[in-house]
């Protein structure tokens, strides 16, 4: 990709995630970890180990920022729960990368890819909440703060 297109891109990869909701932002993590564990499963045969690592590492991370990210003074019973779901991930996310398990990456991929799809719901929810803009627009009334 020559050096331009490849800023544009990163300009628009930065609008896209500086614009995102926060269940939008939550599906990307997701959508990156599913995306890394895919690529480190398709490097474990034949071996690419270093790829793999590298891979699994990323989604490593993905998993460490979504439990940093977790509101754990307002949310409650979900915000436990996805901790330790996040905890279980990490430790299972280590030991598939020193063992190169196909069989717990995958175990992990699925974990994920079922948290995506209740993400996805919030998100489809969220994106058809009204916004103040519109319920004002939608009632006739308008207004300015200053």
């Amino acid at each position: 990709m020559p050096v331009a297109k490849a800023r544009n891109f990163d300009a628009y990869k930065d609008t896209e995630i500086g614009t995102a909701s926060q269940a939008k932002l939550i599906v990307m993590l997701y959508d990156g970890a599913i995306r890394f564990l895919g690529i480190a499963l398709e490097n474990l045969t034949p071996p690419r180990y270093d790829v793999a690592n590298t891979n699994i590492i990323k989604s490593q991370d993905i998993v460490k920022e979504l439990m940093l990210s977790l509101n754990m003074d307002e949310g409650g019973e979900i915000s436990n729960n996805l901790f330790n779901i996040y905890v279980y991930l990490k430790k299972r996310l280590l030991e598939g990368n020193i063992a190169k398990d196909a069989a717990i990456l995958k175990e992990c991929m699925t974990l994920l890819e079922d948290l995506l799809d209740a993400w996805e719901q919030v998100q489809q929810k969220e994106s058809r909440k009204p916004t103040l803009a519109n319920r004002e627009a939608a009632s006739g009334s308008f207004s300015i703060e200053g």
